[in-house]
């Protein structure tokens, strides 16, 4: 069977009415070379400040990225051989043209997935791959993308050029140094690349090595943290340093959005409590939902914009995060409450104009009954874009229909990528820009929206709400 060559149509995503696509596809040329912006995700700072080639095709499109692997393993291939390393070193497979050999054989799996979509658009419009990846194509297109690696211009930085990226942002540890960031400044190289403050790692009583990244927040930041108002200049010394840096935005990944005010006494027993070792699942939640209280308070006194990522039972399968860690496409979508999670943050701070909190689901039945509603009220609030699971083609569409009738456009922040797969960024942003232009091509066919409003909302929603609200 002779394969067809791989094509991207340029009218792709748009409605297959004649009127709305065309209303569509002149929406999307307004917006189509627009700067790429990039305020969260979780790509290396190591990427740029080494500069370095991509290793080859399989390290760079497969190993990284867990939405890759996650159906691959769904479909019973084991993550050893894909090369997925292992937390006790153990045997993996380590030839790169095996594991993509295996890709090439079950890539039919991705069909109609956003990861298929991101895949074919790398191929032909970053890497210039003209046909399909098959069983019977996998090694000549392997060498292919090898040579094109090779390349000056797809050095990690000429691609950040490339790419048109105006800003991208990272996501960092408190206890990180920002040295591979110091590194990028220091270069004088003009691309923008700045880091996110994500303090998890010593906010969460159960994050892995709690008390040892105390450790190192006390090293990192020059402040003794065996004390509750130590740990707490420590987080605000840190997010000084960060904000030299560039940083204009932090992150909290929760399982819930749950917040309550401590009063100090109560804070301290808490903190002093997991010092010993002795802290519960209760306790973490009790003192994760006090510091999400607590940060929005810095925020609003530092002007960084505040994002929680809530929702999701991380690490849901214990055998894959036993034997291969954190990050391995085992984390599961749950039911959210935010209406009365977010009260007591929202009672206190909620009102205050100098706070922007982007508040992001994967609960998607909470769209139009809580989030469009609290944002569509609350000054300080936004709700991010659809993510992860839902940062799709359906997915997008679902968010604009649940969302912009009670919340309007503009309490939503624009795109966000949030990836870890560098090379997939214009393709993610492209996608987004399709399904808005879509969205508002409807809108105006059905004379909900004249032609000028839909021209200013496409722009918006491509550019001007995230370089707004994440103050770039």
């Amino acid at each position: 069977m002779v394969r067809p060559m791989l094509q991207l149509d340029k009218n792709r995503y748009f409605s297959a009415n004649p009127e709305e696509r065309r209303i569509a596809r002149h929406l999307f040329d307004l917006v189509k070379d627009l700067p790429l912006l990039c305020p969260h995700g979780h790509v290396d700072p190591k990427l740029f400040a080494a500069n370095e080639p991509f290793p080859d095709p399989t390290a760079l499109l497969i190993i990284p990225d867990h939405y890759l692997f996650r159906m691959l393993y769904s479909q019973g291939i084991p993550l050893e051989s894909l090369g997925v390393p292992r937390v006790d070193g153990g045997a993996i497979e380590e030839d790169h043209r095996k594991i993509w050999q295996i890709v090439a054989e079950n890539f039919y799996l991705f069909r109609a997935t956003p990861t298929g979509g991101w895949l074919k658009q790398e191929m032909v419009e970053v890497l210039g791959i003209k046909k399909r990846l098959t069983s019977e194509t996998a090694m000549a297109i392997y060498d292919e993308i090898q040579d094109v690696l090779k390349r000056p211009e797809n050095l990690p930085r000429a691609m950040f050029e490339r790419f048109n990226i105006e800003v991208l942002s990272t996501t960092d540890a408190p206890t990180d140094t920002l040295a591979y960031h110091r590194q990028i400044k220091e270069s004088g190289w003009k691309g923008r690349v700045i880091p996110a403050f994500r303090p998890d790692n010593v906010t969460d009583f159960m994050a892995a090595d709690w008390q040892h990244n105390i450790e190192k927040l006390a090293d990192v930041s020059g402040i003794d943290t065996s004390s509750y108002a130590g740990f707490i200049q420590a987080i605000e010394e840190r997010r000084a340093r960060f904000r030299e840096m560039g940083a204009t935005s932090t992150d909290q990944g929760v399982t819930t959005p749950f917040t309550i005010e401590l009063t100090a006494d109560q804070a301290i027993l808490l903190y002093e409590k997991a010092m010993r070792g002795e802290a519960t699942t209760d306790d973490a939640r009790l003192f994760t939902g006090h510091m999400i209280m607590e940060m929005a308070r810095m925020s609003i006194e530092d002007g960084m914009t505040m994002q929680i990522h809530p929702g999701v039972v991380r690490n849901h399968n214990p055998g894959v995060y036993a034997k291969f860690g954190p990050d391995k496409g085992c984390d599961i979508p749950s039911a959210t409450d935010y209406v009365t999670n977010l009260k007591p943050l929202l009672n206190k701070y909620g009102n205050e104009t100098r706070l922007t909190l982007i508040v992001f689901t994967i609960d998607e039945t909470t769209y139009s009954r809580e989030l469009a509603p609290l944002a569509g009220h609350y000054p300080a609030m936004k709700v991010g874009p659809a993510w992860w699971f839902h940062d799709s083609r359906e997915g997008m569409l679902r968010y604009r229909r649940m969302m912009t009738e009670t919340a309007g456009f503009y309490n939503g922040v624009g795109f966000i990528d949030d990836t870890r797969a560098f090379p997939s960024i214009p393709a993610r942003h492209d996608t987004a820009r399709r399904i808005d232009a879509r969205y508002l091509a409807e809108l105006v066919a059905e004379h909900v929206l004249d032609l000028d409003e839909a021209e200013e909302v496409i722009v918006d929603l491509a550019y001007r709400l995230s370089k707004k609200n994440y103050r770039l």
